[in-house]
């Protein structure tokens, strides 16, 4: 049992919501708009996105040790910042969670083949970009974070991508339609990232990851999270006004709240990172609010 929970702590599931909820929702614009539901290869693009998911959480968490990173983050706070921490507490080796990224990754190219086989190629190009982004979210030689990069290609990834994908999987189409449905996820999944460097800033600072948050301070990353949050709303009321998306998919503000505490919290405690902590939660939430409300409103359009 005590393996099993090490294994867990290392691949951190509970963030899982931030990938599968856009694979629900690109499946659910598909049902809403052809009526057609492939159980079969729903499971196979859950099971890829969650593999590629796990995968770079773990290789993050070699390369962040490597770097140096984790082990000077002395202002993280769990779970949300500074890792998993498994390799600073000797819980697993260096080795072994290189070992088990390189597994996890290889099983999501594995299910991509099959998909690639039995729905079409474009399957392999959106595998390969979520792979190798992943990957090089922090490894050499991108550093996509360190260059300041992390936020719109984990939004790109675990928004657009994961609903475009699953949405072309069901129907053999990417449509635009899916893609203005995606764009509050992507955004509220790039600020799920955003807030989760506040606490990590010195450490990141002192190994060169120049995030964005290292980048502006944290004062000045403090002043642009609520205009962040609401852009992800925009999106909703464009699309929804200009016939785009369903009038339904309106629902989805009712996640500002959540945000806009979330706000409240950060301009007040942007420097106190036990105190931030509840904005980190709340972010979270409106992720995933947001990603079940606009599911439900094309279940309710279908």
């Amino acid at each position: 049992m005590k393996k099993i929970s090490i294994l867990l702590r290392e691949l951190r599931a509970e963030f899982l919501p931030a990938s599968v909820m856009p694979v629900f929702l690109g499946t659910a614009v598909a049902y809403a708009r052809t009526g057609r539901f492939d159980g079969p290869a729903f499971g196979l693009t859950l099971a890829g996105v969650a593999l590629i998911h796990l995968g770079t959480n773990v290789s993050n968490d070699y390369f962040d040790h490597r770097s140096g990173g984790d082990d000077l983050n002395t202002r993280f706070v769990r779970p949300f910042t500074g890792g998993s921490r498994v390799i600073q507490e000797r819980l697993l080796s260096p080795r072994a969670v290189l070992a088990l990224s390189i597994a996890l990754l290889s099983l999501a190219v594995a299910v991509g083949a099959v998909l690639a086989a039995t729905r079409g190629p474009l399957i392999i190009v959106l595998g390969a970009i979520g792979i190798a982004s992943g990957l090089f979210y922090v490894a050499p030689p991108l550093r996509l974070a360190a260059r300041g990069f992390g936020e719109v290609f984990i939004g790109i990834n675990f928004g657009v991508l994961c609903a475009l994908g699953a949405h072309y999987v069901q129907t053999g189409t990417a449509t635009w339609e899916c893609f203005v449905a995606s764009l509050p996820l992507a955004v509220l999944i790039a600020e799920v990232v955003f807030i989760n460097e506040f606490q990590d800033m010195e450490a990141d600072a002192l190994v060169g990851k120049r995030t964005l948050v290292v980048r502006l301070g944290l004062r000045r990353a403090s002043r642009i999270y609520g205009p962040i949050a609401a852009a992800a709303f925009l999106p909703v009321v464009a699309g929804a006004a200009a016939g785009i998306l369903p009038l339904h998919t309106v629902v989805a503000l009712a996640a500002l709240p959540l945000s806009a505490r979330a706000d409240a919290i950060v301009k007040r405690s942007f420097d106190r990172p036990k105190e931030l902590a509840s904005a980190n939660a709340l972010t979270v939430a409106a992720h995933a609010l947001t990603g079940a409300l606009l599911c439900a409103a094309y279940l309710v359009a279908s």
